[in-house]
């Protein structure tokens, strides 16, 4: 992995790898990508589950939005809610407004 704002720290994971019974240990680098990269592989993980471009362009922007809106719910309130649950709750309450 290449980075131009971390160095070359390697940084204990707090886990032992059960095979060798050693710590694990990875580039502090790694650890960064991990913590952040979450958000930007559940926005594209939609796309995946379709083929036709129509679909995928129209999956993409509700996606994005839905996405974005997770951002604006989360600086407006003060609990913290996770993508998944988040998308449970929007759609439940399409659901129910289409039923009434």
């Amino acid at each position: 992995m290449i980075s131009t704002i971390h160095d070359t720290t390697i940084v204990n994971k707090r886990r032992k790898d059960r095979k060798k019974n050693m710590e694990i240990k990875k580039p502090y680098a790694v650890g960064q990508y991990n913590k952040f990269i979450k958000g930007i592989n559940r926005a594209d993980s939609i796309l995946k589950k379709t083929v036709k471009w129509s679909k995928k362009v129209v999956l993409y922007l509700l996606n994005c939005v839905l996405f974005n809106a997770l951002f604006v719910y989360r600086r407006l309130n003060t609990n913290k809610v996770k993508y998944k649950n988040f998308l449970h709750e929007v759609g439940r309450s399409w659901i129910s407004e289409v039923q009434n």
